[in-house]
């Protein structure tokens, strides 16, 4: 491999590992200050977040929407943990769908007083995020599943429109198509270390017309992690279709840290 090419491809693995907030304060907010991370999943970036943020930063939350380089768990995991170390107060840490493996791994921080799983992987110690899915049929969503010649994975815009985000708008949904985020698949092999979930309270939002992770999956996952769960008529993306309803879990979670 000549030394342009070495050069080249070292300055794509750097791309491909950075991780940035999509919303940033000036400086920390005050310590007593309650902040939401929000970690989104594979297919998408912090802008699925875009119609809860607004619904939380009404009620007095400080707000942080990371944008996860989905390259591995321990890539993602970094990436939440430098969120959640640049916060001066307490820490609500919220994840969707391969969110949940992410907030799982990262949300052993004494700053994280709570979790919330929206539609998300609640992994346990020594397990991966495919683990998970064992014990049930194969979601229909995954079918179609593209992936690129370096081990990228992402959803066709029809894959999109029928089972990702079926509930919102064509418009919407070709949003979510063409700014999904490729995740590198290997990374659904990570094993979770110590899972957070075991020492956090928790919160849990099963959507029951999930085509990408199984309902009863999702049910599954919120029991063994003794989380508060609630059921959502959504699609994968409640927090774009159902925003209210996921910020009123949110809140709820936030309104339990003193």
């Amino acid at each position: 491999m000549s030394s342009i090419r070495i050069a080249v491809v070292a300055s794509l693995l750097a791309l491909g590992a950075s991780c940035s907030n999509s919303t940033k304060a000036d400086s920390p907010p005050p310590a007593s200050q309650k902040t939401v991370v929000l970690v989104h999943g594979a297919f998408a970036d912090g802008s699925s977040w875009n119609n809860v943020i607004p619904l939380l930063q009404a009620k007095g939350l400080h707000v942080v929407a990371i944008q996860n380089p989905l390259t591995s768990l321990s890539d993602d995991a970094q990436c939440a943990k430098r969120a959640i170390d640049g916060q001066s107060g307490p820490v609500i840490l919220v994840g969707h769908s391969w969110g949940g493996s992410v907030i799982t791994e990262a949300g052993n921080n004494d700053k994280v007083k709570a979790l919330v799983y929206v539609a998300a992987f609640a992994p346990s110690a020594g397990q991966s995020t495919l683990d998970t899915t064992k014990d049930f049929p194969p979601a229909p969503g995954l079918a179609s599943l593209k992936v690129d010649a370096f081990g990228f994975g992402s959803l066709p815009p029809e894959t999109v429109r029928n089972h990702f985000a079926p509930d919102v708008t064509p418009d919407v949904a070709n949003l979510i198509a063409t700014t999904q985020g490729p995740i590198r698949v290997s990374g659904f092999d990570e094993k979770v270390t110590t899972p957070a979930w075991s020492s956090k309270p928790s919160w849990y939002v099963v959507a029951t017309n999930d085509h990408m992770i199984q309902p009863d999956q999702e049910r599954a996952m919120g029991k063994k992690i003794n989380a508060r769960v609630t059921e959502i008529a959504s699609s994968h993306v409640p927090m774009v279709s159902h925003p209210q309803e996921v910020a009123n879990v949110i809140l709820a979670a936030a309104d339990s840290v003193d």
